[in-house]
């Protein structure tokens, strides 16, 4: 570490020379050697130090300060705007085929890559060394991490997502075991936004517990604590029997002041978001949830502070919570919004009048404005953001920072899906919502990741963008999982996008909050259901009264009959289409297919007696 010690900012090099972990050492020294920055600030989570990667970032101009305070905005480029699935992969060893839903390389083939293109990345700039955990302080949930990266827009991103850690790795001291991160953005244009975005590359080696990113600033590729450490904690929980899941954290407000915690998985632009800041119920987290077995029960960390959302049709009406958030004084980040000559902020829904003119993503912006192809260039991109500190909402849970999580007494799964799933729906029993809610997801696609938006595609869990084990092995997980549970968690299926055949939605937005009630009283017992082939749906006098009391709202049985009839031909064309993608997999558990098979057989059962639509009253 001498040979670099000239390059150390102020009192950088005593920082990290105080923490006493030789693997640590080596691997900056090895990093911070092969990209050569000019300058090394080393963090240690400080005020002063947060303050100070703060203002670089605006120094540099990664970001431009806005007209509240402490407000900023940031531009990735117009081509790097989404996490880059095809260039994401896993770095195996030789012998080890994850199969072809899974992108992968050989890992020596890959570091060749990687090191050759990192080679000097950093020249001319300044590097940032931070400290964090994944999960509570001190909780047997967290995980440290340490990133070094040549973006102060990245630090400060991850200063306001993630809890400090430079105090824990002092703590743990040599036998701390730690995920790492380096990131670049490689050579900037003049807007500072990543060039070389042909060379974009995002590599995760499992083994050795590091995640290669460069030639990107977008949060989902460069922000390497968020989904890039996901994949991280999939495959160290394969090894010690938990769950790392792409899920929301919610609340619910029960009866008699009780409090009912439910996980969800939503792939983005689904509405996981909204679930979790639903108005009159608790937020612990939107995006990242560790869960683990303890005394029979399934408790649940969020392993983030933070919230890098989705901004696109936020408002004032619908999202009261953000929206307010997003108005008032603190430390946010916008990103590839519209921002207008005075300073404040436009995007795509925000319930005020739409801007003549501004900078957008594209530079400088005006109505009708087209890019090289001739697409018109919208105000705000569709996958633009804001990057938060949770406790910045008013509905958040202080068991976001309880180190033995919170019970765990649901499981839900959703997608964007126009034309089979009930808008809500319980699992028979834990292996069939495992494999026909979970296993079994599907959703359109949208503009968080890059290529043709409106494809219906498999994502099992919403996680499989993220799956560093093989996905047979990822269900056997599960299965496994439940083995010694004393209390079960509920399995639900939601759907907040059914429509009708002349492409309407068939429930407004707000409506999932009667879901997530039903789901609190059927957890507790306290609610009957109807059992159909494919799980139990709400029986329509329990929505009646949950709609009146929740909203003040007459429900309709045209309303319910439209939401809950049984579409048998549309869930038969899905088991089809399942269960060929599991045939393609080698490794899927032979339970799988029964469970399947036994969905599809109750479905042409109920064909044959009643139709192929059947009303929820018929069943």
């Amino acid at each position: 570490m001498n040979n670099l010690k000239e390059k150390f900012i102020e009192d950088s090099f005593n920082k990290l020379m105080k923490i006493n972990n030789p693997e640590l050492h080596k691997f900056v020294e090895k990093y911070l050697t092969l990209c050569n920055p000019d300058k090394i600030f080393v963090s240690a989570g400080t005020p002063e130090d947060l303050k100070y990667i703060k203002e670089k970032s605006i120094e540099t101009k990664e970001e431009m300060r806005l007209k509240i305070e402490e407000h900023t905005i940031h531009f990735d480029g117009y081509y790097d705007q989404a996490r880059d699935k095809e260039r994401t992969k896993f770095l195996l060893p030789p012998g080890v085929d994850y199969g072809k839903y899974i992108n992968w390389m050989e890992k020596d083939k890959g570091l060749e890559e990687i090191h050759e293109l990192m080679k000097d990345i950093m020249k001319g700039k300044d590097v940032y060394v931070c400290f964090y955990v994944l999960g509570p302080v001190g909780s047997e949930f967290s995980i440290p991490t340490v990133q070094i990266a040549d973006s102060a827009y990245v630090a400060h991103s991850e200063n306001i997502l993630y809890r400090q850690g430079y105090e824990e790795f002092l703590r743990r001291g040599p036998d701390a075991e730690f995920f790492r991160f380096v990131h670049s953005a490689g050579e900037l244009d003049e807007r500072m936004t990543s060039k070389n975005i042909g060379k974009r590359r995002v590599y995760i080696d499992l083994l050795d517990r590091i995640v290669y990113s460069i030639n990107t600033q977008y949060g989902g590729n460069s922000i390497g604590l968020k989904k890039l450490s996901l994949r991280l904690a999939i495959h160290k929980a394969s090894k010690e029997g938990w769950l790392a899941e792409h899920m929301l954290i919610v609340g619910i407000n029960g009866l008699g002041g009780r409090v009912t915690y439910i996980t969800g998985a939503f792939p983005s632009l689904c509405g996981k978001t909204s679930t979790a800041m639903m108005s009159g119920e608790r937020l612990i987290g939107d995006d990242i949830a560790y869960l683990h077995k303890k005394n029979g029960k399934v408790y649940a960390v969020n392993a983030e502070k933070g919230m890098f959302g989705i901004i696109q049709g936020i408002n004032s009406k619908d999202d009261p919570i953000i929206f307010k958030a997003l108005h008032s004084p603190g430390d946010v980040i916008f990103s590839n919004v519209l921002v207008t000559e005075d300073k404040e902020v436009y995007w795509i829904g925000k319930d005020a009048p739409e801007p003549e003119k501004g900078i957008n993503h594209s530079g400088e912006w005006y109505k009708g404005k087209k890019d090289e192809k001739g697409n018109e260039i919208p105000p705000s991109h569709p996958n633009a953001r804001f990057t938060i500190s949770l406790d910045m909402f008013e509905n958040l849970d202080p068991g976001l920072e309880d180190p033995r999580g919170v019970e765990i007494g649901g499981i839900v799964y959703g997608g964007r899906d126009s034309d089979t799933w009930v808008p809500v729906e319980e699992a028979l029993d834990w292996v069939h919502g495992v494999i026909t809610k979970g296993a079994s997801l599907e959703s359109e696609t949208t503009a968080a990741t890059l290529g043709a938006v409106g494809v219906r595609k498999f994502n099992l869990m919403s996680n499989l963008d993220f799956l560093s084990v093989t996905i047979g092995k990822y269900i056997q997980m599960y299965l496994d999982f439940a083995r010694d549970l004393e209390k079960l968690p509920k399995i639900f299926s939601v759907n907040y996008f059914l429509k009708d055949k002349d492409g309407n939605f068939l429930n407004k937005k707000v409506d999932k909050r009667i879901w997530y009630k039903w789901m609190d009283l059927r957890i507790h017992g306290e609610a009957d259901a109807i059992k159909t082939p494919t799980g139990y749906i709400p029986r329509y006098e329990d929505l009646k009264r949950l709609f009146k009391e929740v909203f003040d709202r007459d429900y309709s049985e045209e309303e319910y009959v439209k939401q809950f009839t049984l579409r048998i031909p549309e869930h038969l064309e899905k088991i089809e289409r399942i269960t060929k993608i599991y045939k393609e997999i080698s490794d899927t558990p032979d339970i799988v297919f029964k469970i399947l098979e036994e969905q599809k057989q109750r479905l042409l059962k109920t064909r044959e007696e009643k139709g192929e639509y059947v009303s929820p009253f018929d069943l």
